[in-house]
């Protein structure tokens, strides 16, 4: 089968396509046939050296889409054909080894392109919105909002009923607009928004982080789930303290940090959701496999909106 490695850690040119032995499925394991893999900012992360990957020559990928192809023993082979949606290592191939405990079954009218456009961003954001126990009618400030993440936090807390302020370059701020936001703040054109907000949610952080801590209502929540501007300023500390009487709270949400069971619940729901037509996963691009540099460099270039996919 094909699949891209890094080859060194680096820029998006260190990704290349390689031929590597089919897959065989261990026990409790299923093969799944890929026909959508997500690309998100983790794997650049990871391709750049960061993250905890040992060393070059792996497979990047966290998330894919498509049909199972083999099942492991002790596995039930109603599996087989089935179309589910996965997470795990090596998502950059034609084929894909997930724990068949860890498999989601993808409803008929949610494609595999879809499937991944939703995937991690949307539990991330959806467990982002739940970390903030946002409330209906509660003012949220996104940031990032033409991200994969921003743009889902945006949705599902419109569907909250929440007073959704997002933050978004000038050229995306009609797509953004389109989500069906309250508020759009056009990035570097606007003034900055002053809030105060219940609730932000950022996943952009950076040093910017602090002037938008500065701007939390009275018992306000502050969640980072990404770094797409780098971490927070070590600073960070010092502001929260000095608005120590507004009793702020400031976390930070990882997905690695929930529980697996809990992930495959949140994952069905929004899924359900998507074949109903009350989600729209945002994809901005669908590129072949063997186009992975470029699908990272428009993905770094950050001028498209939702997320980029890769199809085998």
């Amino acid at each position: 089968m094909q699949a891209i490695i890094v080859k060194e850690f680096g820029s998006a040119d260190q990704l290349s396509l390689t031929t590597i032995p089919d897959l065989v499925p261990g026990e409790g394991e299923v093969v799944i046939h890929v026909e959508a893999a997500g690309v998100g900012l983790v794997d650049v992360l990871q391709r750049q050296g960061f993250l905890g990957v040992s060393a070059p020559g792996y497979i990047p990928g966290v998330e894919v889409a498509g049909r199972v192809m083999a099942v492991g023993s002790g596995v039930d082979e109603y599996l087989l054909g089935q179309r589910v949606f996965a997470q795990g290592r090596d998502g950059y191939a034609e084929q894909f080894v997930a724990s068949a405990r860890g498999v989601v079954l993808l409803p008929e009218h949610v494609s595999s392109e879809a499937a991944v456009g939703l995937g991690v961003n949307a539990l991330v954001a959806s467990f982002s919105i739940t970390r903030a126990s946002l409330e209906a009618g509660e003012a949220l400030l996104v940031r990032g909002a033409s991200g994969g993440i921003g743009a889902m936090v945006a949705q599902l807390a419109v569907r909250r009923g929440a007073v959704v302020t997002a933050v978004t370059s000038p050229g995306m701020a009609d797509s953004v607009a389109a989500l069906g936001v309250q508020h759009v703040v056009r990035r570097g054109t606007d003034p900055q928004p002053k809030g105060p907000f219940d609730v932000i949610i950022d996943p952009v952080a950076g040093e910017a982080t602090v002037a938008f801590v500065e701007t939390l209502a009275s018992n306000g929540r502050y969640v980072v789930n990404g770094a797409a501007a780098g971490f927070p300023p070590a600073t960070i500390s010092q502001v929260l303290l000095q608005g120590f009487t507004k009793s702020p709270t400031y976390s930070l949400l990882s997905l690695d940090s929930v529980p697996q069971e809990e992930k495959l619940a949140e994952a069905t729901a929004l899924f359900a959701q998507a074949a109903r037509g009350e989600l729209e996963p945002p994809i901005a691009q669908v590129l072949p496999l063997r186009e992975a540099a470029e699908a990272h460099k428009v993905l770094e270039a950050g001028r498209l909106f939702g997320k980029v996919v890769l199809k085998p």
